[in-house]
């Protein structure tokens, strides 16, 4: 990876919902105080910090409340104020206040903003507060580090297997999910033949925020064991990005993907999914709570994203995290890190990756399983079988190359240029970033 990253594969979560500002222990205010530091101090010397994640909306109800009680019960002179809300309109509110320096105080972070967020200078080094702390870091599964100093500490991974309706697939007439490619394409024809609004794949490409290109494009390769970078640097025109782009054309030519492809989001996927308008699509297990809240009674289960055909190696599986930092111009750094250590301990790390349905960032830690969705066990099993990979993470700009990208592959879905066309585009801008 460049810029010195730790390769911690992973990449953040999406959201379902509207804006909740929910707080603990103060009134909620927006995100950031617009002047350096969102802390604020009381008279008593207690310490009220902002934390600003999309994180809440995803889980049980109440669930993070609850957990930030915990915390605000083990130190009593620190208060917490959560910032809820999507994960768009929550990157929105932080690529601004990381522009201003205004952000609060803790910060959920996704792998693809440390990059840049930490070249303006916006976050603060956690080696530092590591140091300060005497905390062991050897009890972290991963860390993204820029030139050797750590900037983002990765609090629950999760994996993007392929959902599957098992009632669409089993009226399509399909018995056994798909595992090649052929077999997708076949499978997701019959669901689309079922007629109706119903199509066998959705494929979000909104240029607004590109991740489709990671998690629903470029997801495609890693299940073949490819990359898309060699020797660090952009290898789009190579045979195995190529291949992948060529298949999801293929898709698009079929018929078989959800209308409005090219200005779907993420969260209009998982909503397709759940109201059983789609068959399949390649999500993160941090929905299945959400998808079972909106449709109860859907049918449905988790499998390794299709491979090649005659591929009989591992399996990339798209790997993402609910990331966590502090923002450098926090005046209560030591209090913040004191939030991210309770979130890293191994009994609070182990209690948010079960309610997640993600694994834990703490290696010692522990989800149970024996109250988790089954679905998280099969996951973690597909998650045992291959191996995460997601190669934007740490990479400088990586929005940005996603959105380059995601603008050739749109033409060349709708006919406008030819795929050679696209990926000879997408390496040229590539290649001056990385």
């Amino acid at each position: 990876m460049t810029g010195g990253s730790t390769r911690l594969q992973g990449r953040t979560r999406r959201l379902l919902g509207v804006v909740a500002v929910a707080m603990i222990g103060a009134t909620a205010v927006g995100c950031g105080s617009g002047s350096g530091s969102s802390a604020e101090s009381s008279g008593d010397g207690t310490v009220t910090l902002e934390f600003a994640q999309w994180w809440a909306p995803e889980l049980p109800a109440g669930s993070f409340d609850k957990l930030m009680s915990e915390f605000t019960a083990q130190n009593p002179k620190i208060k917490v104020k959560l910032l809820s809300g999507p994960y768009a309109s929550t990157k929105q509110q932080l690529v601004s206040g990381a522009a201003s320096r205004t952000l609060p105080d803790v910060v959920g972070l996704d792998g693809a903003w440390v990059s840049d967020f930490a070249k303006q200078g916006a976050i603060a080094d956690l080696s530092e507060l590591m140091a300060a702390a005497k905390y062991d870091s050897s009890q972290l599964a991963s860390q993204i580090q820029i030139k050797g100093k750590t900037y983002m500490i990765p609090v629950v991974n999760f994996v993007y297997p392929l959902f599957v309706n098992n009632d669409l697939l089993s009226k399509a007439g399909i018995k056994t999910p798909p595992s090649t490619r052929t077999e997708f394409l076949e499978a997701a024809k019959k669901v689309s033949a079922l007629g109706g609004n119903v199509k066998g794949w959705a494929l979000p490409l909104d240029t607004a925020v590109p991740n489709g290109v990671q998690n629903d494009v470029m997801s495609w390769l890693w299940a073949s064991g490819g990359s898309m970078l060699k020797d660090g640097k952009p290898d789009l025109t190579g045979q195995g990005v190529k291949s992948t782009v060529e298949y999801v054309k293929s898709l698009n030519d079929a018929g078989v993907i959800a209308p409005g492809a090219l200005t779907m989001k993420e969260q209009d996927k998982v909503e397709k999914f759940s109201t059983g308008q789609v068959g399949m699509v390649i999500d993160s297990l941090a929905h299945i709570t959400l998808i079972k809240k909106n449709n109860p009674k859907l049918d449905f289960t988790v499998v390794p994203i299709p491979a090649e055909d005659g591929y009989t190696g591992k399996r990339g599986i798209p790997y993402a995290s609910w990331g966590i930092g502090v923002a450098e111009s926090s005046e209560h750094k030591a209090e913040a890190f004191k939030l991210v250590q309770f979130l890293m301990d191994k009994k609070a790390n182990a209690q948010l990756s079960t309610l997640a349905n993600g694994f834990p960032g703490n290696k010692t830690a522990e989800p149970d399983f024996s109250t988790s969705d089954p679905l998280f066990k099969t996951a973690f099993d597909i998650y045992k079988a291959g191996y995460p990979a997601n190669e934007f993470v740490g990479l400088p700009k990586s929005e940005d190359l996603m959105r380059s990208f995601d603008e050739q592959l749109q033409l060349a879905l709708t006919g406008k240029q030819s795929v050679d066309d696209a990926l000879n585009k997408a390496q040229q801008a590539w290649a001056p970033v990385l």
